[in-house]
């Protein structure tokens, strides 16, 4: 909510109403009060949130705007294209945080302006006629601490990757020009970027000129949006890119990545043509804007944003050759791709409809990740989601809420996989042919338009002919899953199978008593037999006659409904179900099911899971089930199914490792570190050393310190190892990395590295190498490593640090920072001197844990001596 800064503004107008009300003429009162424009763009009535009023129809923005790099500013114009909608409009109030504004001029005739905290109020006399189009042209500087973000040299970042982006959504393009910056209104746009003329600039739309004037090395650019989309992806994104392109059909592709990272832009890229054709062919709508550009930022605000024709994405989205399957954009990049149609083409009318926009996005994102991997793949991604709403049991909040204090609020599990899910449920009961007509139809109708949830509905009673009241009363407009308690049992003489089904979820005003379809799946050799119910009641009682006894009973077989299913099958159906190669799903539950018991026979299954089950995701769920058994089978189990075709399987594997301190296990952790080339599966090694005792971890993880690695996995990965070791040696080998190779550390690694110095030399007596050495770190460019150096010193324990501690305190421009030291000098004030004895006690202590692992190691060896001796002699060994 933003709300008018000065309250004596709005006495005037109360008068007004008071004597027009009081008159009798309340329709007048109501025509004045929006002839001044009183509205505000965030809505708020008795604590709900609603679309604000559009007294005005925005028909098209005009940025034209000068970034200044070293400054971190901008300054720009923004010119406004409106016409009144129903009434005469005295007052025009566009969103606007802390712009300087120079000047305000306009096609009409201005009493005057005026600018205050979040907003541009602009009163004209005579006032504007409806349905009579007029402009005003802003000018301004800012700078921005929303909206629009820099990474520049100052501020710790290569010189040679300067950049800007801009984020709008939720409603921050307020912050760097003005606007009714609200979701129910769409308009056509521009922007005209000077800048540099070796920076590439990007924006929505297509290009429509650019030059340069080489006397004073700068560009002009201009991108223009011809068709109408929300404020909030309007996008700007300017600096020294480099990008590759393609096509699909007439639509250009283009995707961009700061120079330093370009290299490996092309693995990011490489699915979004496939991903184009499938969301056409799936949707049944061609790709509706003139261009599809992408670009990775570095410390982008959120994952991707899907701004119109421009998605901007993280830069931890780009990986090198050598990780291999461990890291992918598949997702990320579909997603955003997505809302090219769902949130774009198609947006939500206000925020409490944001799953419109969201759900929609992440149904399609794991529908082509199924398209592209297989179903199984498909059914994994929603069984994931599943379990991620499933795990707010007691969530009180429906989809579609207006109770939210601020947009942001929005963007939960509830917009995303519950959203998704709901598509999902709405497929499954109308089946693929007609879901997509029906989309189809959702999309063509409100093309270019905003909508609500019953705009879907309708569309979904139109084409099917079905009432979805219900459906979307209990899923959109009520909380919560339905709980479902489900008992079996077989009787051997009549040949039937019982089930109970209880409706276990509290039931209250927020959480109904659900009506749902349900399927059972009966299977044995030569029979499978489904059998669909109703669930409507609190419990239902089935009985259902089948040829012979089931060997598997599947609930939901096909996962086609949210809910949290309590079934627990006897151990003869799970170890059917881990046999059953047509059911993925079923054997990932059975493995869950399993990880229960600590028994060898499923010890010995597990294992056999871990080296045989065809799917991925089932291998990986079987390595944690026995890592979770913790027994000393377990852990052979582990190792006898290290050796996987799929990184992502030997990834869980080392994990699991991880949690075994005895030599075979650091064995198969030793040969990963010492034989691996991915340097992904190497930092699961160095952490997997962490904890183990034998002699030698030492010296390999201080040799990982200078390793050069993609995102310097391997020397970060050492770090934590080190802190988990803590000893005092290790301080000097950190110090020394961190001053010798700072520049291969991004901020946040760098950061928590800082932190883990301070932890290693606290209980040393002289520390005042590593206090000079945060204390420069205070002194560094990124805002991050500050903080991160505040805190470290108070972790040091070093009170010398609290003088200069103290002048950060009242640091102005940044309170992160004043907030750290702050913390960091009360912690040193409160801290005794160093516990000597503790530190001598520890490094005893791994002192010891370092002897005893070798003495293990040649009492294997002395064992391993005496058996052969043994075989060689003429009597037989005894066992």
């Amino acid at each position: 909510m933003h709300s008018i800064a000065n309250p004596r503004l709005l006495l005037p107008l109360l008068s007004t109403l008071a004597g027009l009300a009081l008159a009798g003429n309340l329709d007048a009162a109501l025509r004045q009060r929006e002839a001044d424009g009183a509205a505000t763009p965030d809505r708020s009535i008795a604590g709900r949130q609603y679309a604000p009023d559009r007294q005005v129809d925005m028909r098209h923005l005009a940025l034209d705007i000068t970034p200044d790099f070293r400054t971190r500013t901008i300054a720009a114009t923004a010119t406004l294209h409106f016409r009144p909608i129903a009434n005469s409009l005295r007052t025009l109030r566009l969103d606007a945080v802390n712009l300087s504004i120079a000047s305000v001029t306009s096609t009409a005739a201005i009493q005057g302006w005026q600018a205050e905290a979040d907003a541009l109020r602009v009163t004209f006399n005579p006032p504007l006629r409806p349905d009579e189009e007029q402009s005003v042209t802003i000018t301004y500087t800012a700078e921005p601490e929303q909206g629009i973000y820099f990474r520049t040299p100052e501020l710790g970042y290569r010189p040679e990757d300067t950049h800007l982006f801009s984020q709008g959504e939720a409603i921050l393009g307020r912050h760097w020009y003005p606007c009714f910056d609200a979701p129910n209104e769409k308009l056509t746009s521009e922007i005209t970027c000077h800048a540099p003329a070796d920076m590439t600039v990007l924006s929505n739309g297509h290009l429509a000129g650019r030059s340069v004037d080489e006397a004073g090395g700068v560009q002009t650019v201009r991108w223009l949006q011809d068709k109408p989309h929300v404020n909030y992806l309007i996008a700007l994104a300017v600096g020294y890119f480099e990008g590759i392109e393609d096509h699909w059909r007439d639509v250009p592709l283009t995707f961009h990545a700061p120079k330093s990272q370009a290299a490996m832009a092309a693995n990011s890229f490489r699915d979004t043509r496939d991903m184009m054709d499938f969301f056409e062919r799936e949707t049944g709508v061609l790709y509706p804007w003139d261009r599809y550009g992408q670009v990775c930022v570095q410390d982008f605000v959120a994952g991707g944003m899907e701004n119109t024709s421009l998605t901007i994405l993280t830069d931890r989205t780009l990986f090198a050759d050598e990780v291999g399957n461990l890291r992918s954009s598949q997702g990320l990049v579909a997603h955003e791709l997505a809302h090219q149609w769902f949130g774009d083409l198609v947006t939500c009318k206000d925020w409490s409809h944001l799953w419109l926009n969201e759900g929609f996005a992440t149904y399609y994102e794991n529908l082509y990740d199924g398209y592209r991997n297989g179903r199984d793949a498909f059914l994994l991604d929603m069984h994931n989601d599943a379990r991620n709403v499933l795990s707010q049991a007691n969530d009180q909040t429906p989809i579609v809420n207006r109770t939210f204090h601020s947009p942001d609020d929005q963007f939960s599990f509830r917009a995303y996989p519950k959203g998704g899910w709901v598509l999902h449920m709405l497929r499954s009961q109308l089946g693929e042919t007609l879901y997509r007509r029906a989309v189809r139809t959702y999309l063509e109708r409100h093309a270019y338009d905003v909508v609500t949830t019953d705009d879907l509905r309708a569309v979904m009673e139109e084409v099917s002919g079905r009432s979805f009241d219900a459906f979307f009363d209990q899923w959109v407009y009520h909380a919560g899953t339905p709980v479902l308690d489900v008992d079996y049992r077989w009787e051997e003489g009549e040949g039937l199978a019982h089930l109970t089904v209880r409706q276990t979820q509290k039931v209250t005003n927020n959480v109904l008593l659900f009506q749902v379809p349900l399927r059972f799946r009966f299977k044995a050799d030569g029979m499978l037999e489904d059998r669909a119910v109703e669930i409507r009641e609190e419990q239902h009682d089935f009985s259902f006659p089948l040829p012979q006894k089931p060997a598997v009973v599947r609930v939901d077989p096909d996962l086609e409904l949210l809910a949290q299913v309590n079934f627990e099958p006897p151990a003869p159906m799970l170890h059917a179900q881990l046999e059953d190669e047509g059911d993925m799903l079923g054997r990932l539950l059975a493995v869950k099911a399993l990880a229960s018991r600590k028994d060898r026979e499923t010890v010995q299954r597990l294992g056999r899971v871990l080296r045989e089950d065809p799917f991925h995701a089932v291998r990986i769920e079987a390595s944690k089930a026995l890592r979770g058994i913790h027994s000393d089978e377990a852990a052979a189990a582990l190792r006898a199914g290290f050796d996987q075709p799929d990184r992502r399987v030997q990834e869980q594997v080392i994990r699991d490792l991880r949690a075994f301190r005895d030599p075979a296990s650091f064995a198969v952790l030793t040969r990963v570190f010492d034989t691996t080339d991915n340097p992904q599966l190497k930092r699961e090694a160095i952490l997997g050393l962490a904890n183990q005792p034998q002699s030698g971890v030492d010296d390999r993880l201080l040799a990982c310190l200078r390793v050069e690695s993609f995102e310097n996995l391997v020397a970060e990965a050492a770090i934590q190892a080190l802190r988990t070791r803590d000893d005092a040696r290790f301080v000097a080998p950190v110090q020394a990395a961190l001053e010798e190779r700072r520049e291969a550390f991004r901020a946040g690694d760098y950061a928590s590295a800082l932190r883990t110095l301070a932890h290693l030399a606290r209980h040393e007596e002289d520390r005042g190498a590593v206090r000079e050495f945060l204390l420069a770190a205070l002194d560094e460019p990124s805002p991050r490593v500050k903080r991160a150096a505040a805190a470290a010193l108070g972790e040091l324990g070093d009170p010398l640090a609290i003088p200069a501690l103290e002048t950060y305190v009242d640091t102005k421009g940044d309170g992160e920072l004043a907030e750290a030291a702050k913390r960091a000098v009360a912690d040193l004030k409160s801290k005794g001197t160093p516990d000597r004895e503790l530190r001598d006690l520890r490094r005893e202590l791994n002192e010891l844990q370092r002897d005893n692992a070798d003495l293990r190691e040649e009492l294997d060896h002395l064992k391993a001596a005496v058996r052969g001796l043994e075989g060689n002699g003429d009597e037989p060994e005894q066992r």
